[in-house]
């Protein structure tokens, strides 16, 4: 009769473990992210600028006109 008291994980302790999860990967996805960002930034020579980002200088004169 043991087996008649055995509890029951419920829908929203469920959901909220699905939950904690999915955010766990978003935080890992994004540290990743920022990990590869990181060392791509290292590889380039200094003052360059990444590929179809202008430079502070052109925003300015774009903001201007």
């Amino acid at each position: 009769m043991a087996s008649s008291n055995k509890r029951k994980t419920t829908m929203a302790k469920l959901n909220r473990e699905r939950g904690l999860a999915e955010r766990r990967l978003e935080k890992q996805a994004k540290k990743a992210a920022r990990k590869r960002a990181a060392t791509e930034d290292a590889g380039r020579p200094e003052g360059s600028q990444p590929v179809g980002e202008p430079a502070a200088e052109e925003l300015g004169d774009i903001a201007e006109t």
